[in-house]
């Protein structure tokens, strides 16, 4: 899965060229994402001006605060465009690395139940997630770098936090403790997906197997036996909505607390009143940035278990290639 792509000469322009190219746009970007939030400090720092004092402000400065969102707005939008389009074809290479890999062993794996599903459904699946997922956890880690200093500065203005009073750093200590929070929650709540996605991708190839057997063979295919591997698969799916029933109610009463915290840690500063609305937003919104960075595994959770799935059954692909011709001559393992 990573040999193929990055330690080959032949893929190099775009494993090692390219993903310095996606790593310096996505860093970009969070800069830009940070220009955003200060452009929100001053652009409230305006509307409380004009609203406290009419004419306080100027037309002219109105319209160039809007004027300097939409300079900063347009260089985002280019940049994510264009590094989306370019990761598309980052991705679709490093999927032909593997699939290449993989047929230049067929002969070592071709009778391999699930072989065919190995090297063409799951390498496009693995490709799909990891255009996304790769992506997302690479901008987690540039924003925290980015944002956490920030949100240090900005906890300077927080004069104390409800029930404890001051301490030094405090939005960071609170950004963090409610995404580790959060993050061991929904992975004790999710501890059975992994599990069950693999599962479920056993009995759906069972059952596929079996209907491909009878396309050419009237034996194969009959109605009882159809029946049960059906069965299976019903019953696996069943158990998996279940336990995706109370992970989705933890996880997303999860988010929506997490709207109140920052509201809730500045209130006593809020109450005071030494703050701005302009700086009360930039708050507001590193805070939101930080934690949800901090959140990467508990809003991809359901991609990474996929992800997880999916990498077990390459990985079991692979130790059957490494086990040299011998591997088609002994009993076919479970397609997985």
């Amino acid at each position: 899965m990573f040999k193929s792509f990055f330690l080959s000469r032949r893929w190099w322009p775009w494993s090692l060229l390219g993903t310095a190219v996606i790593l310096f746009a996505t860093w970009y970007r969070v800069q830009l994402d940070v220009q955003i939030n200060e452009w929100f400090g001053s652009f409230y720092d305006l509307l409380q001006k004009a609203l406290g004092k009419p004419g306080a402000i100027t037309t002219d400065a109105y319209w160039a605060q809007l004027a300097t969102f939409l300079r900063i707005a347009m260089v985002y939008v280019t940049i994510a465009v264009v590094l989306d389009f370019f990761v598309k074809h980052y991705i679709f290479r490093w999927r032909q690395a593997m699939n290449d890999h993989y047929m230049a062993h067929w002969h070592k794996v071709r009778h391999i139940e699930g072989a065919a599903q190995r090297v063409q459904e799951d390498t496009m699946r693995f490709a799909s997630i990891m255009e996304g997922l790769g992506i997302d956890f690479m901008r987690s880690l540039m924003v925290l770098a980015a944002f956490l200093p920030l949100l240090a500065g900005l906890s300077g203005k927080i004069t104390a936090l409800p029930l404890i009073g001051a301490v030094p750093y405090s939005l960071v200590w609170v950004a963090v403790g409610w995404a580790l929070a959060g993050t061991l929650l929904l992975a004790l709540v999710g501890i059975k997906l992994p599990g069950l996605q693999f599962q479920n991708q056993r009995v759906e190839a069972a059952y596929r197997k079996e209907l491909v057997y009878g396309e050419d063979d009237p034996a194969k295919a009959t109605p009882p036996v159809a029946q049960r591997l059906f069965a299976d698969v019903r019953t696996n799916y069943f158990r998996l909505f279940f336990h995706y029933l109370y992970f989705d109610v933890v996880k997303w009463a999860y988010i929506q607390a997490g709207v109140m915290v920052p509201y809730i840690a500045l209130g006593p500063t809020i109450v005071s009143g030494v703050v701005t609305l302009g700086v009360m937003q930039q708050i507001v919104r590193a805070f939101g940035r930080v934690v949800e960075a901090f959140q990467f595994l508990v809003l991809s959770w359901s991609t990474v278990v996929e992800l997880m799935s999916v990498f077990k059954r390459l990985r079991a692909f692979e130790r059957q290639i490494r086990t040299g011709p011998e591997a088609s001559t002994r009993p076919a393992p479970s397609a997985g």
